[in-house]
C-alpha cells in the first residue's frame, strides 16, 4: 500500500502535465531540417569533435529560450546540466547583454531568473539528478527544455569501471535515458544533448544508426553510446570546423531527422554576440 502511495500522482503533477508546456517554435528555424523546430518529447543530439561550436550552439539557444519576447526571445526557462564543466556564465552573459534591446544589469537579471544549471562529475550523480528533477518540473510549468552538455563526458570512466562486461558499462547511461524517457514523456520536455567524437568510423558503413547511412558517411559518424540512447533520437546535427581560409562562418552543421530522413546542411560563424548564421 505504501507503494502504491508512492507512485500515485499529484494533482499539481496532473496538471503539469494536461496545460502542456510553451512551444519551441521560434527557437532556431536554421538549425533544423524540413519541420523548422523541435517539437515537446524530440531529442536533439549534437554530435561532433571538441571545438567545433556544440556548446556555443547551447548557448545560443539557452539565450533565445530566456530572452524575452520583445527581445526576440522565447521567454521560457530551461534547466542546463553541465557534466564537461565546460559552461561559462560569463559567455552567456556577454551573449544577453548583446541581444537585449536595452541590456541592463536588471534586464539580465530577469532573463537569468529563467535559467536553471546543474553540475554533475559522475555518470551516477547525473542518475541521481535526473530522479530528483520530477518536482522541480512540476513546481515550474515554464520549464520546456533539458540541456545535456554533454552526454559522452563519462563514457571513458564508466567502460574502464564496468571492465569487460559491456552491460556493467553501459549500465548508468542507460538507466539515465529510461529516466529522460519518462521525463520527456510525462512533462512534455524537448531535450538537446551534446556528445563528442571519439571513435572513428569503421569501414563498413552498416554500424551507422538511424537510418541515415549515407549522412553519417558524410561527418564520419559511429554511434558508440548505448543501443537505447541511439534509439530515443529523434534529430541529430553534426558539427564539423570549415576548412576555407578567410571564410567569415568557420564552421558548419548537418542536420538530420533521423525518422523522415531529411537533411540540411548550414555554415555558421560564431562571434562575440554569439552565433551568427
Amino acid at each position: 500500500m505504501v507503494d502504491g502511495l508512492g507512485k500515485a500522482e499529484s494533482g499539481a503533477q496532473l496538471l503539469t502535465r494536461l496545460e502542456g508546456r510553451s512551444s519551441l517554435k521560434k527557437l532556431e528555424p536554421y538549425l533544423f531540417a524540413e519541420e523548422g523546430y523541435p517539437v515537446h518529447g524530440d531529442v536533439v543530439e549534437f554530435h561532433g569533435p571538441e571545438g567545433a561550436g556544440k556548446t556555443e550552439m547551447l548557448f545560443h539557444l539557452v539565450a533565445r529560450c530566456i530572452l524575452p519576447k520583445a527581445g526576440g526571445g522565447l521567454e521560457v526557462s530551461l534547466l542546463f546540466i553541465d557534466t564537461d564543466f565546460h559552461f561559462d556564465m560569463l559567455r552567456l552573459v556577454t551573449v544577453l547583454e548583446h541581444r537585449l534591446p536595452q541590456s541592463s544589469e536588471e534586464r539580465i537579471k530577469q532573463c537569468l531568473g529563467r535559467f536553471f544549471l546543474v553540475t554533475c562529475s559522475s555518470s551516477a550523480q547525473l542518475l541521481l539528478t535526473l530522479h530528483s528533477l520530477e518536482n522541480m518540473f512540476c513546481s515550474h510549468p515554464s520549464l520546456c527544455l533539458l540541456m545535456i552538455d554533454s552526454l559522452s563526458a563519462f563514457y571513458w570512466i564508466d567502460r574502464a569501471n564496468g571492465g569487460e562486461n559491456l552491460g556493467l558499462q553501459e549500465a548508468n547511461l542507460r538507466r539515465c535515458v529510461r529516466c529522460l524517457e519518462k521525463l520527456l514523456r510525462e512533462y512534455r520536455l524537448a531535450l538537446f544533448a551534446t556528445t563528442q567524437t571519439i571513435m572513428q568510423k569503421s569501414s563498413n558503413s552498416a554500424e551507422s544508426a538511424g537510418g541515415l547511412q549515407d549522412e553519417a558517411e558524410a561527418v564520419d559518424y559511429r554511434p558508440y553510446l548505448c543501443k537505447s540512447w541511439q534509439q530515443l533520437i529523434t534529430h541529430r546535427v553534426f558539427f564539423s570546423k570549415q576548412c576555407h581560409p578567410g571564410s567569415a562562418k568557420g564552421f558548419s552543421l548537418t542536420s538530420c531527422h533521423v525518422r523522415n530522413n531529411s537533411v540540411v546542411k548550414r555554415p555558421f560563424g560564431i562571434s562575440e554576440d554569439g552565433i551568427q548564421f
